[in-house]
């Protein structure tokens, strides 16, 4: 990070921590700050219990920040980086048409995601769920000195701002639509048409920490627009030369079954979304000036 902002040398304290679901990893850090953002959160497909890997380090980290924040009479706002995760229920189908919204909470049981049958990505789902839910019971119970904002941002692309030595240092998300300017086939399948660019996810974060007015608020940003891995592909075909014939085309229906409300967080937090046009280009721009092999 200080390599990607050095004017920002002096502005930047570090403290590495060792794990921060325990209790007192955070209170050197939070000293002399008027607000936090706590976006850390494990994931990993690879567990053997769904419950000491994903769940309880989930809800024991955002518990652990907040009784630091409690230390810390000038502390004013928690901003809390959740998950679409925390919303989506798989099982819910239109028609009717129906919009997810801020008010949404994925319906899987603690019991179920505790289950050693349960697979890692539900049972990840369930960690965003209740590790978010550990910070609005905290609200309720402990009646802190600070409020808090929960964003709960869907699949996230757009150019990264930390040095990224060459294309297999790619973030997950970022690393598909980079696979598909090189002719993945068959294309991937967008679980959700929903999304969110990197930049305007980060405006929402400091938006989030500065209004006073969205306090105890919990937002869905996402962008206007819907997206495919269909639609990623035409967009790098149509804006990079050598990307013609390269690229598997195919068409991708899109979900338009139901909705998602992106404009409550746009009209509190001010926020401009970019389209997925503009997210695609900015983002393969800046992977082709990259030093790496293609993937």
């Amino acid at each position: 990070m200080i390599k990607a902002r050095p004017e920002y040398l002096d502005k930047l304290r570090f403290v590495q921590i060792d794990d921060f679901e325990n209790l007192g990893v955070f209170y050197e850090a939070i000293e002399d700050v008027d607000a936090v953002v706590h976006v850390a959160g494990p994931f990993t497909y690879d567990t053997k219990d769904n419950l000491k890997e994903l769940i309880l380090p989930a809800i024991n980290g955002v518990r652990s920040i907040l009784e630091a924040a409690m230390t810390n009479p000038k502390v004013t706002r928690v901003v809390i980086t959740s998950s679409f995760a925390s919303v989506l229920d798989v099982n819910r189908t239109a028609p009717p048409y129906f919009t997810y919204t801020g008010e949404d909470w994925n319906p899987l049981t603690y019991e179920e995601a505790s289950s050693p049958d349960t697979s890692a990505i539900v049972a990840y789902r369930a960690s965003k769920k209740y590790a978010e839910l550990a910070a609005w019971d905290f609200v309720t119970e402990r009646n802190p000195h600070f409020d808090i904002v929960t964003l709960c941002p869907l699949m996230t692309f757009g150019p990264v701002v930390h040095p990224v030595s060459n294309v297999y240092k790619l973030n997950e998300s970022n690393s598909m639509l980079w696979k598909i300017a090189n002719g993945q086939s068959p294309l991937p399948i967008a679980r959700v048409p929903f999304w969110i660019d990197v930049r305007d996810l980060a405006v929402a974060h400091v938006e989030a920490l500065f209004r006073r007015q969205v306090g105890n608020k919990r937002f869905v940003p996402a962008a206007n627009d819907r997206f495919s891995y269909g639609l990623a592909a035409k967009i790098i075909e149509d804006n990079f030369g050598w990307a013609k014939g390269k690229i598997t085309r195919e068409e991708q229906m899109i979900d338009t079954s139901h909705g998602l409300d992106g404009e409550t967080a746009a009209r509190e937090l001010g926020l401009e979304y970019r389209t997925f046009d503009r997210t695609v280009v900015d983002l393969i721009e800046q992977i082709t000036k990259m030093k790496g092999d293609p993937v």
